[in-house]
C-alpha cells in the first residue's frame, strides 16, 4: 500500500509538471484574452505581472506547488473564482454522467458478453461481435451527434443538451439531481434528470461496453476449456451450474480490471461528451479553460482527473485481490 501512495503521488507530480510545460506551449496570452483585441500593452503588462506570468516558468511552477500544499489550488484567470469552488460545482455532474455510463457498460457489456459466449460461432455471436466492432470504431462525438439528430430533433424523446430545464424546479442538496431526487422524493425530477443525461450516458457509454462485451467473450471461452471445468463435468453437474459458478465467476476477475481501468478512462472521455450535449461537467469546463488559457483551472482539472484515476486504479486493484486469493499475498 505504501508503495501504491509513493507510486501515485509522482505519477500526479509528473503529471503536474507536464500539464504546466504543454499549457505553456500553447499560443495565445491569457492577459490578451480577458482584456480582448484593443487592449493596450500597459494593460496587458499590468494584468500579467498581477497573475506573475512574467515570472520564469519555473518559479511560477514553483509556486503553484507552494500554494498547493497549503490548500490554495489557485484563482481562475476568467472567472477570478478560486478553483476549488469551480471544481465542486461542476464535479457532480461529472459523475453523474460517468458513473450511469459505467453502469451501463457493465450490465450490458456483461451480458453481451455471456450471450456470445454461450454458442461461440453462431448467428448471435456474429451479430453481438459486429455491434462491438461498431461500437469500438464509431467516433464518441460523431454517435453523440446522431442520437441528438434521431432522438433529439426528429422523434423528440429526449432533450438536446444540458442537465435540467429551466421549467422544472430543483434545490441542490448533494449537486447529483438523480440523488437528490430520490432524497427529496421527487419523481418528476428524477424523471427529468434521466431524460437528459440517457444520451450523453449512452453515448459515453458506448466504447467501454463493446471492450468489455468481447472481454467478457473471450475470458469466459477460455475458462470454459480449463481442467476444472472438465473435472465439473465429471462429476455430473449441470451445464448452468458449471457455467454461472465456475465459468463466469473466473471470467469476471479480469473484467473487474478493465472496468476499473474503463471507469478512469470515462472522466477523461466525458470532455468530447459533454461538449456534444452541452453538459455543465468537468469536461465542457476544462475546454473553455484551454480556448482562454486559464492555467490554474486546467493544472485543477487535470490534477483531479489524475487523482480520481489514481484513486479508482487502486479500489479496483483491492477489489481484484478480495475476490481472487491468490493475489492476497502480495498486499
Amino acid at each position: 500500500m505504501i508503495r501504491r501512495l509513493i507510486e501515485a503521488a509522482i505519477t500526479m507530480f509528473i503529471a503536474i509538471v507536464a500539464v504546466f510545460f504543454m499549457i505553456h506551449l500553447v499560443p495565445g496570452d491569457p492577459a490578451q484574452t480577458m482584456l480582448g483585441e484593443k487592449a493596450t500593452p500597459e494593460a496587458i503588462a499590468a494584468i500579467r505581472s498581477d497573475l506573475g506570468l512574467d515570472q520564469p516558468l519555473l518559479i511560477q511552477l514553483g509556486n503553484f506547488f507552494k500554494r498547493f500544499a497549503h490548500g490554495d489550488w489557485g484563482r481562475s484567470i476568467r472567472s477570478g473564482r478560486p478553483v476549488l469552488d469551480e471544481l465542486r460545482e461542476r464535479t457532480p455532474a461529472t459523475l453523474e454522467l460517468s458513473v450511469l455510463s459505467l453502469m451501463i457498460s457493465v450490465v450490458v457489456g456483461i451480458l453481451l458478453g455471456i450471450f456470445a459466449a454461450r454458442k461461440p460461432g453462431g448467428w448471435t455471436d456474429f451479430i453481438l461481435g459486429a455491434i462491438s466492432v461498431f461500437g469500438l470504431s464509431i467516433p464518441i462525438f460523431f454517435l453523440g451527434l446522431l442520437l441528438v439528430l434521431l432522438f433529439g430533433l426528429k422523434l423528440g424523446w429526449f432533450p438536446l443538451s444540458g442537465r435540467l430545464s429551466y421549467a422544472v424546479p430543483y434545490e441542490p442538496w448533494t449537486g447529483f439531481i438523480l440523488l437528490d431526487s430520490i432524497l427529496q422524493r421527487d419523481a418528476d425530477l428524477f424523471a427529468a434528470g434521466l431524460s437528459h443525461l440517457f444520451l450523453p450516458a449512452v453515448t459515453l457509454a458506448t466504447v467501454p461496453l463493446s471492450l468489455l462485451s468481447r472481454l467478457t467473450r473471450s475470458s469466459l471461452l477460455d475458462c470454459l476449456k480449463a481442467d476444472y471445468i472438465r473435472t465439473a463435468r465429471a462429476k455430473g453437474q449441470s451445464e448452468f451450474l458449471i457455467f454461472l459458478k465456475h465459468g463466469l465467476r473466473n471470467a469476471l476477475l479480469p473484467v473487474i480490471t478493465m472496468t476499473g481501468y474503463q471507469f478512469g478512462l470515462l472522466l477523461g472521455g466525458a470532455i468530447l461528451t459533454e461538449n456534444v450535449f452541452a453538459w455543465p461537467g468537468l469536461g465542457r469546463w476544462i475546454v473553455f479553460a484551454v480556448e482562454g488559457r486559464d492555467y490554474p483551472a486546467v493544472q485543477g482539472a487535470v490534477l483531479f482527473f489524475v487523482a480520481g484515476i489514481i484513486t479508482v486504479m487502486t479500489v479496483t486493484d483491492l477489489v481484484h485481490q478480495w475476490v481472487d486469493p491468490r493475489l492476497r499475498t502480495s498486499l
